[in-house]
């Protein structure tokens, strides 16, 4: 054999090889990330959604909330003090609070979904703060009052729920002026600006905030609904988790 042909067979073998090293250094990359929380958290859904737009392999591993298994002495100290989830695992890294895991996790699959320039990048990081400042923390407090007490059989609070959803209005205003011609929250495409302001609708029929006064908003949830494909799919794991579990203790919302 001539050993020009025996150099290109060489070179042939060597372009194979790398490539099957970068499939099997990708497939590495995120095979041992785990994702702990119960399936009828809508703070879970964002994570599995995110991951699923991104093509992240995750690993969830069960903490059933209604349980209490996130409140025990051994998940506060080896996971989130604060016995919240999720929570993520990749090796040594141990991250809480779904905003910051969804970031990570973009990171590392070098996501669009952080946005496309520097100023999408900001613009997606500023409405995932406000969202965590105006938005999911009063439509956590509805959930607390409305289902939460519900299932442990105590009274509600009216003050809260009255105080929680004039701050939803307040911030939900914000929102629909902000929609109007848009279907997404930054540019044109997905962030994950969409998916952290969506958190709020996994228990729109439960804890019932007041969005569906807001025709802009409803609008583009409905979209995420339609052309998000992993949105549809976690809305019916969240459904049947807390209607399944609603069912089995004789709760009606």
């Amino acid at each position: 054999m001539p050993i020009y042909e025996i150099q290109f067979r060489l070179r042939m073998w060597q372009t194979l090889l790398a490539r099957l090293l970068r499939v099997f250094e990708a497939k590495e990359k995120f095979m041992t990330i785990k994702i702990y929380g119960d399936p009828g958290s809508g703070s879970l859904r964002r994570v599995t959604t995110a991951a699923q737009v991104m093509g992240i392999e995750i690993e969830h591993v069960m903490v059933d909330l209604f349980k209490g298994e996130s409140q025990t002495a051994e998940f506060k100290s080896n996971f989130n003090p604060h016995g919240l989830t999720p929570v993520l695992v990749d090796g040594e890294v141990i991250l809480y609070e779904a905003a910051a895991i969804n970031l990570y996790l973009a990171n590392k699959a070098n996501s669009s979904l952080v946005g496309t320039t520097s100023e999408e990048r900001f613009e997606v990081l500023q409405w995932m703060f406000w969202s965590g400042e105006q938005w999911r923390v009063f439509a956590t407090a509805l959930f607390d009052e409305r289902v939460g007490k519900t299932v442990m059989g105590l009274q509600k609070n009216e003050t809260i729920i009255e105080f929680a959803e004039g701050k939803l209005r307040v911030a939900a205003k914000v929102l629909d002026q902000h929609l109007e011609g848009r279907k997404f929250i930054v540019g044109q495409t997905l962030t994950l600006a969409d998916i952290d302001i969506a958190g709020p609708f996994s228990q729109i029929d439960r804890s019932r905030p007041p969005l569906r006064e807001f025709p802009n908003l409803m609008a583009w949830h409905d979209n995420l609904l339609q052309s998000v494909p992993a949105w549809a799919e976690t809305k019916r794991v969240v459904d049947h988790r807390i209607d399944s579990f609603l069912s089995s203790v004789g709760v009606t919302l």
